[in-house]
């Protein structure tokens, strides 16, 4: 190495520096992580939230919208259907969710798969249903 050119000898050492330091800080980047499985229920009343482990979503039951299931003592040619609404949270943003009693099916956010299987309580004719009284079970899976 002593016969080459300082200037060369320069950029050798530099490069060779360079690539020692990102050798050895290579070792220190994270690699993905794998996320792992969600299985995870919750039963939320209006306004109630849960943060679903292991992930950054949250997911808070804003109330019903709409409540037109058929009545557990009454008889009726249609079930009818309750709206639900549901606000999702994470880091990468928001989504407003809606699910229906009548179809319920799933909606995917952030990466997860979050289900409506229950909303409580069944109403009863005589009886309505005050909007704080409302319970929706969701469940978040991956």
């Amino acid at each position: 190495m002593s016969g080459m050119p300082p200037a060369r000898l320069v950029r050798m050492r530099t490069f060779m520096a360079a690539f020692c330091l990102f050798a050895v800080t290579g070792c220190f980047i994270e690699s993905p992580v794998d996320p792992g499985p969600v299985d995870q229920t919750v039963t939320l009343a209006p306004g109630q939230s849960a943060s679903i482990t292991g992930t950054t979503v949250t997911l808070t039951f804003d109330g019903v919208t709409g409540d037109n299931r058929c009545p557990a003592d009454a008889l009726c040619v249609l079930g009818g259907s309750a709206t639900v609404k549901v606000d999702a949270r994470s880091s990468s943003g928001s989504r407003s969710i809606t699910f229906e009693t009548g179809k319920l099916e799933p909606v995917e956010y952030g990466g997860l798969t979050v289900e409506l299987t229950q909303l409580q309580p069944y109403p009863f004719s005589a009886t309505p249903i005050r909007s704080e009284d409302y319970r929706a079970t969701l469940r978040v899976s991956r």
